[in-house]
């Protein structure tokens, strides 16, 4: 009987020799640089890394666009208040349709009170018509 429980011991032994064996080699290809988990790891970190790095250059772009975009919309705002300027001087001019052809009585002089309205600009500026 000793000798059947001595076997048993033995191959129970084995048994589990051959189980670490075979537990070892998987977990060797589990953390393999190449082809298991620890290259998918080192891939996606590789990925972090270059993601982090586009992320800062396209912060860069998008301040550099926003700088640009400012720019030109005070030009545009400049250039609003010298067509508003001219649009209201057109005003002043006759229409060449309504002059006639006899001439008009010589107006009394008027005194000059001053701007008729000030506007303010957005840059701080007062603009008199």
């Amino acid at each position: 009987m000793e000798l059947v429980a001595n076997i048993f011991l033995a191959a129970g032994a084995i048994g589990a020799g051959l189980y670490c064996l075979v537990l070892a080699r998987r977990l060797k290809r589990f953390n393999d640089l190449e082809r298991g988990v620890g290259g998918a790891v080192a891939v996606l970190s590789s990925q972090v890394n270059d993601l982090q790095k586009s992320l800062v250059e396209a912060k860069q772009a998008a301040e550099n666009s926003w700088e640009s975009i400012e720019d030109l919309t005070k030009r545009a705002e400049a250039a609003a208040q010298r067509l508003e300027i001219m649009m209201a001087s057109m005003h002043d001019i006759a229409d060449v349709s309504d002059a006639s052809p006899t001439p008009t009585p010589p107006k009394e002089p008027v005194e000059d009170n001053g701007p008729i309205f000030v506007r303010h600009s957005r840059s701080g500026e007062d603009v008199h018509h």
